[in-house]
This record gives structure tokens, sequence and C-alpha cells, in this order.
């Protein structure tokens, strides 16, 4: 019998929501960032980062003053 690969990695070593690549147009669309924050996140990190760094790195600002 031959295991798939996928069977074979262990809860521990699976990437975590945190360690996932999310697309930084995708980031930006859902958390409704404005253009400029977006341009400011691609020069950054490219088009991919993981959540956790888009999370701690994007600024929202408020419409509310």
């Amino acid at each position: 019998m031959v295991l798939s690969q996928e069977a074979t990695i262990t809860d521990a070593e699976r990437p975590g929501a945190s360690e996932q690549l999310w697309s930084v147009f995708e980031f930006a669309r859902r958390y409704r960032l404005a253009k400029r924050e977006e341009n400011r996140l691609l020069m950054l990190y490219g088009p991919t980062a993981s959540l956790h760094v888009l999370l701690a790195n994007a600024q929202r600002h408020s419409l509310i003053s």
C-alpha cells in the first residue's frame, strides 16, 4: 500500500493560517484597503506575502474625523 505524500504530513508540519501566502491584491480587496496602501504593500512584499505579515503591516485610514 502506498501512502500519499499529503497523508504523511503531521498537523505540526502543516502551514498555519499566518503562514499561508496571500495575494496582496486579494488581501487589499478583502480588507478594503486604499489603492495607495495596496501599492505600498506591493512595493514592500511583492505580489504575495504571509497573512501574518500583511495583517501586521496594513494600515487603514479612518473615514471618520
